[in-house]
Protein backbone atom coordinates (compact mmCIF):
# COMPACT_ATOMS: atom_id res chain seq x y z
CA UNK A 1 0.00 0.00 0.00
CA UNK A 2 1.22 3.68 -0.63
CA UNK A 3 2.09 5.96 1.66
CA UNK A 4 -0.62 8.03 0.80
CA UNK A 5 -3.59 5.34 0.31
CA UNK A 6 -2.68 4.26 4.03
CA UNK A 7 -3.06 7.86 4.98
CA UNK A 8 -6.04 8.42 3.57
CA UNK A 9 -7.30 5.12 5.51
CA UNK A 10 -5.94 6.35 8.87
CA UNK A 11 -8.31 9.43 8.23
CA UNK A 12 -11.48 7.42 7.67
CA UNK A 13 -10.62 5.22 10.38
CA UNK A 14 -10.44 8.44 12.68
CA UNK A 15 -14.00 10.09 11.60
CA UNK A 16 -15.08 6.53 11.36
CA UNK A 17 -14.36 5.97 15.24
CA UNK A 18 -15.59 10.10 15.87
CA UNK A 19 -19.04 9.29 14.01
CA UNK A 20 -19.19 6.13 15.93
CA UNK A 21 -18.38 8.10 19.57
CA UNK A 22 -19.98 11.70 18.94
CA UNK A 23 -22.27 11.46 15.93
CA UNK A 24 -21.82 12.57 12.29
CA UNK A 25 -23.22 16.02 12.58
CA UNK A 26 -21.23 16.62 16.34
CA UNK A 27 -18.28 16.33 14.53
CA UNK A 28 -16.45 18.84 13.05
CA UNK A 29 -13.70 19.00 10.60
CA UNK A 30 -11.80 21.25 12.42
CA UNK A 31 -11.65 18.15 15.52
CA UNK A 32 -10.75 15.51 12.99
CA UNK A 33 -7.86 17.55 11.89
CA UNK A 34 -6.51 18.32 15.60
CA UNK A 35 -7.58 14.36 15.91
CA UNK A 36 -5.21 13.21 13.01
CA UNK A 37 -2.42 15.77 14.19
CA UNK A 38 -2.31 16.85 10.55
CA UNK A 39 -2.52 20.59 8.55
CA UNK A 40 -6.21 21.40 7.38
CA UNK A 41 -4.19 21.66 3.75
CA UNK A 42 -3.60 17.66 4.22
CA UNK A 43 -7.08 17.17 4.89
CA UNK A 44 -8.61 19.06 1.97
CA UNK A 45 -5.86 17.33 -0.40
CA UNK A 46 -7.36 13.68 0.23
CA UNK A 47 -11.08 15.31 1.15
CA UNK A 48 -13.12 17.74 -0.57
CA UNK A 49 -15.81 17.78 2.61
CA UNK A 50 -17.13 16.52 5.03
CA UNK A 51 -19.78 14.35 3.03
CA UNK A 52 -17.56 13.44 0.83
CA UNK A 53 -15.66 11.88 4.51
CA UNK A 54 -18.84 10.11 5.76
CA UNK A 55 -19.69 8.69 1.97
CA UNK A 56 -16.00 6.79 1.58
CA UNK A 57 -16.16 6.23 5.61
CA UNK A 58 -19.53 4.82 4.76
CA UNK A 59 -17.81 2.60 1.62
CA UNK A 60 -15.01 1.35 4.18
CA UNK A 61 -18.05 -0.34 6.07
CA UNK A 62 -19.60 -1.61 2.66
CA UNK A 63 -16.38 -3.60 2.23
CA UNK A 64 -15.99 -4.94 5.58
CA UNK A 65 -19.86 -6.26 5.37
CA UNK A 66 -19.03 -7.73 1.80
CA UNK A 67 -15.86 -10.09 3.34
CA UNK A 68 -18.06 -10.68 6.14
CA UNK A 69 -20.92 -11.80 3.05
CA UNK A 70 -18.35 -13.82 1.32
CA UNK A 71 -17.01 -15.66 4.38
CA UNK A 72 -21.24 -16.63 4.77
CA UNK A 73 -21.03 -17.99 1.32
CA UNK A 74 -17.71 -20.52 1.78
CA UNK A 75 -19.54 -22.31 5.22
CA UNK A 76 -21.25 -25.23 5.24
CA UNK A 77 -24.96 -24.02 6.08
CA UNK A 78 -28.17 -24.62 3.65
CA UNK A 79 -28.47 -22.22 0.93
CA UNK A 80 -31.67 -20.36 2.74
CA UNK A 81 -29.46 -19.66 5.89
CA UNK A 82 -26.92 -18.30 3.72
CA UNK A 83 -29.57 -16.03 1.74
CA UNK A 84 -30.28 -14.57 5.23
CA UNK A 85 -27.15 -14.57 6.35
CA UNK A 86 -25.48 -12.38 3.20
CA UNK A 87 -28.43 -9.87 3.28
CA UNK A 88 -27.99 -9.35 7.36
CA UNK A 89 -24.11 -8.77 7.09
CA UNK A 90 -24.89 -5.82 4.62
CA UNK A 91 -25.92 -3.85 7.40
CA UNK A 92 -24.20 -1.60 9.71
CA UNK A 93 -24.17 -2.75 13.16
CA UNK A 94 -26.28 -1.28 15.82
CA UNK A 95 -22.55 0.22 17.21
CA UNK A 96 -22.75 2.19 13.76
CA UNK A 97 -26.20 2.80 13.50
CA UNK A 98 -25.08 6.58 14.02
CA UNK A 99 -23.43 6.71 10.32
CA UNK A 100 -26.60 5.31 9.26
CA UNK A 101 -28.84 7.87 10.72
CA UNK A 102 -26.35 10.61 8.79
CA UNK A 103 -27.58 9.20 5.55
CA UNK A 104 -31.49 10.02 6.65
CA UNK A 105 -30.66 13.40 7.01
CA UNK A 106 -32.26 16.03 3.90
CA UNK A 107 -28.79 17.34 2.80
CA UNK A 108 -28.00 13.44 2.42
CA UNK A 109 -30.73 11.96 0.46
CA UNK A 110 -28.80 12.05 -3.24
CA UNK A 111 -25.79 10.37 -0.94
CA UNK A 112 -27.97 7.54 0.11
CA UNK A 113 -29.14 7.12 -2.93
CA UNK A 114 -26.31 6.48 -4.01
CA UNK A 115 -25.23 4.32 -1.36
CA UNK A 116 -28.22 1.87 -1.84
CA UNK A 117 -27.34 1.51 -5.47
CA UNK A 118 -23.96 0.75 -4.68
CA UNK A 119 -24.73 -2.20 -2.07
CA UNK A 120 -27.18 -3.49 -4.46
CA UNK A 121 -24.57 -3.27 -7.26
CA UNK A 122 -21.94 -5.10 -5.06
CA UNK A 123 -24.54 -7.70 -3.37
CA UNK A 124 -26.11 -9.04 -6.56
CA UNK A 125 -23.51 -10.88 -7.57
CA UNK A 126 -23.23 -12.59 -3.87
CA UNK A 127 -26.70 -13.58 -3.46
CA UNK A 128 -26.81 -14.67 -7.50
CA UNK A 129 -24.38 -17.35 -6.73
CA UNK A 130 -25.77 -18.40 -4.14
CA UNK A 131 -29.11 -19.12 -4.97
CA UNK A 132 -27.81 -19.90 -8.19
CA UNK A 133 -26.32 -23.16 -6.00
CA UNK A 134 -30.05 -23.47 -4.63
CA UNK A 135 -31.21 -24.02 -8.00
CA UNK A 136 -29.04 -26.64 -8.46
CA UNK A 137 -29.67 -28.40 -4.99
CA UNK A 138 -33.33 -28.05 -6.22
CA UNK A 139 -34.58 -25.88 -3.27
CA UNK A 140 -35.56 -23.38 -5.82
CA UNK A 141 -36.60 -23.08 -9.32
CA UNK A 142 -36.24 -19.88 -10.96
CA UNK A 143 -34.23 -18.00 -13.76
CA UNK A 144 -33.98 -13.93 -14.14
CA UNK A 145 -31.90 -14.73 -10.64
CA UNK A 146 -30.01 -11.23 -11.36
CA UNK A 147 -33.22 -9.40 -11.62
CA UNK A 148 -34.68 -11.25 -8.84
CA UNK A 149 -31.70 -10.73 -6.22
CA UNK A 150 -32.13 -6.96 -7.11
CA UNK A 151 -36.15 -7.03 -6.25
CA UNK A 152 -35.19 -9.26 -3.27
CA UNK A 153 -33.06 -6.40 -2.00
CA UNK A 154 -35.30 -3.58 -2.56
CA UNK A 155 -38.08 -5.11 -0.65
CA UNK A 156 -35.81 -6.51 2.29
CA UNK A 157 -34.49 -2.86 2.45
CA UNK A 158 -38.41 -0.95 2.22
CA UNK A 159 -39.45 -3.44 4.77
CA UNK A 160 -36.90 -3.60 7.59
CA UNK A 161 -34.77 -0.82 7.10
CA UNK A 162 -36.94 2.42 6.50
CA UNK A 163 -39.81 2.11 9.51
CA UNK A 164 -41.86 0.39 11.79
CA UNK A 165 -43.44 -3.09 10.17
CA UNK A 166 -46.42 -5.30 11.31
CA UNK A 167 -46.46 -9.15 11.85
CA UNK A 168 -47.83 -9.15 8.52
CA UNK A 169 -45.48 -7.52 7.06
CA UNK A 170 -43.23 -10.30 7.76
CA UNK A 171 -45.62 -12.64 6.84
CA UNK A 172 -45.75 -11.20 3.27
CA UNK A 173 -42.30 -10.99 3.14
CA UNK A 174 -41.39 -14.74 3.77
CA UNK A 175 -44.70 -15.38 1.10
CA UNK A 176 -43.19 -13.24 -1.53
CA UNK A 177 -39.37 -14.52 -0.93
CA UNK A 178 -40.59 -17.80 -1.23
CA UNK A 179 -42.68 -17.47 -4.37
CA UNK A 180 -39.90 -15.11 -5.77
CA UNK A 181 -37.18 -17.59 -5.62
CA UNK A 182 -39.81 -20.68 -6.37
CA UNK A 183 -39.31 -22.25 -2.85
CA UNK A 184 -41.80 -24.35 -1.01
CA UNK A 185 -43.87 -23.08 1.54
CA UNK A 186 -42.17 -22.93 4.85
CA UNK A 187 -38.42 -22.89 2.75
CA UNK A 188 -38.04 -19.53 4.33
CA UNK A 189 -40.16 -19.64 7.30
CA UNK A 190 -37.08 -19.60 9.57
CA UNK A 191 -36.69 -16.21 8.91
CA UNK A 192 -39.62 -14.79 11.29
CA UNK A 193 -37.41 -16.01 14.57
CA UNK A 194 -34.78 -14.11 13.24
CA UNK A 195 -35.99 -10.57 12.91
CA UNK A 196 -35.72 -8.07 15.38
CA UNK A 197 -39.31 -7.44 16.94
CA UNK A 198 -38.72 -4.15 18.11
CA UNK A 199 -39.88 -2.61 15.61
CA UNK A 200 -42.60 -4.09 15.01
CA UNK A 201 -44.07 -4.09 18.66
CA UNK A 202 -43.93 -0.55 18.39
CA UNK A 203 -46.10 -0.07 14.90
CA UNK A 204 -49.13 -1.97 16.25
Amino acid sequence: MKKGEKRKKELLKIAYDMFLTQGYENTTVDEIIEKAQIAKGTYYYYFESKEQMLEEVIDMMIDSEIEAAREIIETDIPVPQKIVGIIASVKPTEAEQPIKNALFQPENVLMHHKVRKKLIHVVTPLLSEVINEGVREGIFECDNIAERVKMLLVISDGTFNEGAFTERDISVFIDMTEKLLGAESGTMGFIYDLIDKSDMEAAE
